[in-house]
């Protein structure tokens, strides 16, 4: 089965959700990225055919998909577009996340043909460090292919996807918000790339009513000013890496 376009439309703050929508779409082409993780981003089109396939990815938070990732995927049209569902989650659990996310898309006019809950290291705490590392790339290739197989075979149909409806409360953002230090040099990085404008364009400060910890700043401060060097942070994410520290593994349902 051909596909005159292939996309990987993802909301990922930290790279992970990215990483995993990537390693499946570009097994069926040179996906186009639709990177909507910006509080400015948009796509150059917004509507998908039938002869698309459009791979999502985007975050658990608390056992949902963030509710940013859900508005920005809003703005979408399938036409009948197959596509595949991704989250991926921090060694806790995915709960509702999948399940809502292909209620999502279904709504938009998209037809999931695949899903995957994917393994990422966890925004606290030293958890699952490094994922997805190689292995679970290649476990993302080597699930995508088995959903080109499918596809081939004309099977377009949808896949049993845990969860439950109604959908657990979740979806918002964390109640850590990093601080600026000193060193801060105020290159404004962190105000362009926040998703949810939630840093001060003049003082590089973060707004905690808007942030929603997803430390996107201080994974990506050149000078490591943004951090989150505060007891309260550093008591739970010692008592959260202890408690998430047995490996989980990627789960694909097809």
């Amino acid at each position: 089965m051909n596909f005159a376009h292939i996309w990987a439309v993802y909301f990922s703050a930290t790279g992970t959700s990215e990483r995993g929508a990537l390693a499946i779409a570009n097994v069926f082409g040179q996906a186009e990225k639709g990177d909507l993780t910006r509080f400015d981003a948009s796509l150059p089109r917004t509507e998908f055919g039938e002869d698309e396939l459009v791979v999502f990815g985007a975050p658990v938070y608390g056992g949902r998909i963030y509710k940013g990732a859900a508005e920005r995927f809003r703005k979408l049209k399938g036409n009948s577009t197959p596509c595949i569902v991704t989250v991926t989650y921090g060694n806790r659990d995915f709960d509702d996340a999948l399940l809502e996310l292909s209620d999502l898309v279904k709504e938009l006019g998209f037809r999931p043909v695949a899903a995957a809950a994917l393994i990422g290291e966890h925004t606290y705490g030293d958890i699952q460090k490094g994922r997805p590392d190689g292995n679970d790339l290649a476990e993302d290739a080597a699930f995508a292919k088995n959903v080109l197989a499918k596809l081939q075979q004309g099977d377009l149909s949808e896949p049993e996807i845990p969860g439950n409806r109604p959908y657990k409360e979740g979806g918002n953002g964390g109640k850590f918000h990093p601080l600026t230090a000193e060193s801060c040099v105020k290159c404004g990085l962190c105000a362009r790339e926040c998703p949810e404008g939630a840093v001060d364009p003049e003082n590089f400060l973060v707004n905690p009513d808007k942030c929603i910890a997803c430390f996107r700043c201080i994974r990506r401060c050149p000078v490591h000013a943004k951090n989150m060097d505060a007891p309260e942070y550093r008591e739970f994410a010692e008592m959260f890496t202890k408690k998430l520290a047995n490996r989980r593994e990627n789960a694909y349902f097809l």
